[in-house]
């Protein structure tokens, strides 16, 4: 179906991939995976000729079938291969919020595929629009006709990338290239566009490659798997061999790090210190919004309702639920940040910190790294005066602090920029530590890592806890992550609390339907 033969690309001189070699079969499913700069998806880029300016195809060449699509040596046919995306080939990208086009209405983006390479078999719009609706339909998107005039911002992340999907199959192509699609989905979501692309394939009979990071997710869905690092191939195989016996040692640290439901040594709350340190009793929370009546005012929209549970010094309590089910806004009403509450929250820690899910977007771009670091140490209510304006002793806080996460005195002066996205998740972790809490709240704070530097936080994140006796409530949508780090569960949906249990017993006997299938391992 679709080659790549000794494929080698640099930017400014430095090699992203070098001497690639792979090949995609027709009807099969080929993973990609590796760490974050690996070349992964330079590589898929190369496939449809999407490659930036500055790229430089040093060597090696890409040929569908029998056409040659990029040769090195050889300026790229741009007519040809713009007939090639699209018809033979399409793409799913990663965040379809900035895939999409914000202005332009979901049915009319599709239908530009049929425009541009359909034209003859759908000449008017009403055609067009009824093959668009049929195609919304088969990815299981529902009310596809009133669908088609809406916005990408009316609808939800999943329905987001079910459009994407109808985009890229709308034409049948023989390859689609799916580059992380389903990263910053929710489980329940994730696991129907999983079943989506699966049924597709073999609907279809196309051939796929599959980008990844989440090597549960590769497993589950690919034949075969190629697994790059730096840039190289560094091993290929049958996707189970590779799982059941890796040959390279980069490998076996990749399939070593993925988080399993495998048991590990319980917390027992009672004989630990056995102190309550945080309680929430019928807690509800509500935002102001603007009513939709012509003279209305603003009114209260409830986003939790009568929430209640504890939390232990010492233990993890990991909540989960799909997006929108209240569990930031449960969070922000227990920190204070949100005041329309009812209900009561005691809380006997002085100051709980949060870590959050992006880091970059939550530390201040235009300060250093010991800046930041230092500034939460105004805050320290033990600490007087003089102690917190001592210049010396705030930098020596900061830098035992980027010692005990893993980071060298050298980060001190650096930028948030110039931090890769695991050296910058450990400054938030520092950040959240250095006025010493008893309480964290931990907002996926790994969902964005690669499986390595993932398993790193968490590690730090457990050993940090079994030296200062945190406790942690611990959000996450990847339930593998919540069953190792957790000692309870704790599971949301539409901002009700539906079920709290010590993690073994939620996981092997759940309940409440919605956490059977929240839980259910695919």
């Amino acid at each position: 179906m679709i080659k790549i033969e000794n494929l080698t690309i640099s930017f400014d001189d430095k090699k992203a991939v070098s001497d690639i070699s792979l090949e995609i079969k027709p009807g099969e499913i080929l993973g990609l995976v590796g760490e974050s700069g690996s070349g992964k998806s330079v590589t898929a880029l190369s496939l449809m000729g999407l490659m930036s300016h500055e790229a430089v195809l040093e060597s090696g060449r890409v040929t569908f079938g029998d056409t040659c699509l990029l040769k090195a040596g050889e300026k790229p046919d741009e007519k040809m291969l713009r007939s090639y995306r699209g018809k033979h080939m399409s793409m799913v990208f990663q965040e379809p919020m900035t895939s999409l086009n914000p202005t332009m209405k979901v049915g009319p983006q599709v239908a530009e595929q049929l425009l541009l390479h359909a034209k003859d078999r759908y000449p008017d719009a009403q055609s067009r629009r009824k093959c668009v609706v049929e195609t919304f339909e088969s990815v299981g998107l529902k009310e596809a006709d009133s669908l088609y005039d809406k916005y990408p911002h009316q609808l939800s992340g999943g329905m987001r990338q079910r459009v994407m999907i109808a985009m890229a199959v709308i034409l049948h192509p023989e390859l689609i290239i799916a580059d992380e699609p389903t990263t910053a989905l929710d489980v329940t979501i994730q696991n129907q566009i999983v079943r989506l692309l699966k049924e597709i394939n073999e609907r279809e009979n196309n051939s796929m490659l599959f980008i990844t990071h989440d090597l549960n997710l590769a497993r589950r869905i690919c034949t075969r798997l190629l697994v790059m690092k730096d840039g190289k191939v560094v091993e290929r195989g049958d996707t189970e061999k590779i799982f059941t016996d890796p040959q390279t040692d980069y490998a076996k640290k990749l399939i070593a790090a993925v988080p399993g439901r495998v048991k590990h040594p319980e917390i027992d709350i009672n004989n630990s210190t056995g102190n309550k340190i945080l309680s929430v009793r019928d807690l509800s929370v509500f935002y102001k919004e603007q009513s939709k009546k012509l003279f209305g005012g603003k009114i209260n929209r409830q986003v939790v309702f009568s929430a209640g549970f504890d939390i232990y010094e010492g233990e993890t309590l990991g909540l989960v639920g799909e997006s929108g089910c209240g569990k930031s806004s449960l969070c922000k009403a227990i920190l204070g940040i949100n005041t329309n509450i009812k209900g009561s929250i005691e809380n006997k820690t002085v100051r709980p910190q949060m870590i959050f899910q992006d880091p970059y977007s939550s530390l201040n771009p235009v300060r250093t790294i010991g800046w930041q670091l230092e500034e939460p140490l105004y805050t320290m209510d033990v600490l007087d005066k003089d102690i917190k304006t001592d210049k010396k002793w705030r930098k020596e806080q900061a830098l035992k602090m980027l010692e005990r996460v893993g980071l060298d005195e050298s980060y001190y002066s650096r930028m948030p920029s110039q931090l890769s996205g695991g050296q910058r998740q450990r400054v938030s972790i520092a950040q959240a530590l250095i006025t010493k809490p008893k309480l964290i709240f931990a907002d996926e704070p790994v969902s964005a890592l690669d499986v390595t530097i993932q398993d790193q936080v968490l590690d730090l994140l457990e050993d940090l806890q079994q030296e200062y006796g945190i406790a942690y409530l611990f959000i996450s949508h990847d339930i593998n992550v919540i069953h190792r780090v957790s000692d309870r569960i704790m599971v949301m949906k539409d901002g009700h609390i539906l079920e709290i249990g010590d993690r073994d017993k939620v996981f092997e006997d759940p309940e409440n339907a919605y956490t059977k299938e929240l839980l259910a391992e695919p």
